[in-house]
């Protein structure tokens, strides 16, 4: 694990209550093979401005991507995968700390594997790293580990990563920053007429069992491994937002004025209920004022 502090200054501590953990792919991170600079420095403007307010968990895929501006490999094969990966880590987390200097904010990489979950000892490890590095106000940056990892070892994508993080460390929601609005009822990049969910409580179990078809040469995911993370988290009583990377609008707006603009928020079925209700409620209120 690397952290990079400023040890010319005492450690710093928070008291926030509330806990979000950001998820940002590929296809938002680069552009061309490369690091898309602009749209990274939105995010750590975001995360700088979210941490007034939140615990600030980060997972991060890009190091592939990030590995293939230096090296040409195969990506598709299990060993230039991982050594794309091992020159990328350095450069994603450089770029990263570039843009968290300018505004001040300590970051540390931790690196998973499906491992670091399976036993109590270990998962409360993990815990208590992100608990230290969040008490002394430093960012955990997480993705997972490409390049020690065997095939058995590994999540697979960042968005089940993003959903196990989560929940390990108790977050009050999850948020998937994707290069899609959210989840439609049928592809919006094929049909004009497809349409946006708001909110979903149940997952159709097909839409679970679908091949992953990612829109980036270097995800690994896609709409269904992004189905699956909010899934895992619904079961565990836990939300989670799909909404754009490219414009974070619809992120800020639900996480800093808690107003729903654009994206699909996934909510276990008592939340989705008690929603659904109260918005009844305000809507009928509302009816009664114009009348009178």
């Amino acid at each position: 694990m690397n952290t990079n502090t400023n040890t010319n200054t005492k450690p710093k501590t928070k008291n926030n209550t509330k806990r979000v953990v950001i998820k940002v792919g590929s296809a938002v991170l680069t552009d061309n093979n490369n690091i898309a600079k602009e749209r990274m420095l939105n995010l750590v403007s975001m995360i700088s401005g979210l941490r007034k307010t939140y615990d600030v968990i980060l997972v991060t895929s890009g190091a592939v991507a990030a590995g293939y501006s230096t090296l040409k490999l195969d990506k598709s094969k299990q060993i230039g995968k991982k050594a794309l990966a091992a020159a990328g880590q350095p450069i994603l987390m450089t770029a990263y700390k570039k843009k968290f200097d300018i505004y001040d904010i300590d970051t540390a990489q931790i690196l998973l594997t499906e491992d670091d979950f399976d036993s109590r000892k270990r998962t409360k490890m993990f815990q208590e790293i992100i608990d230290a590095h969040l008490t002394h106000d430093i960012l955990p940056i997480v993705n997972e580990n490409d390049i020690t990892s065997t095939p058995e070892q590994q999540f697979g994508d960042n968005d089940q990563l993003s959903a196990v993080v989560a929940h390990a460390t108790n977050a009050e929601i999850l948020v998937i920053l994707s290069d899609i609005d959210g989840y439609f009822d049928k592809n919006p990049h094929e049909y004009q007429d497809a349409k946006i969910f708001k909110t979903m409580s149940k997952i159709p179990e097909q839409a679970l069992l679908d091949e992953s078809t990612p829109n980036n040469s270097f995800a690994t995911g896609g709409i269904v491994t992004k189905l699956k993370a909010a899934n895992f988290l619904i079961r565990h009583g836990r939300k989670m937002l799909l909404c754009n990377g490219f414009d974070l609008s619809a992120a800020e707006s639900f996480l800093l004025e808690n107003k729903h603009t654009l994206g699909t928020l996934f909510l276990p079925e008592e939340e989705a209920k008690k929603s659904s209700e109260s918005a009844s409620k305000k809507s009928a209120e509302n009816a009664i004022k114009k009348e009178s």
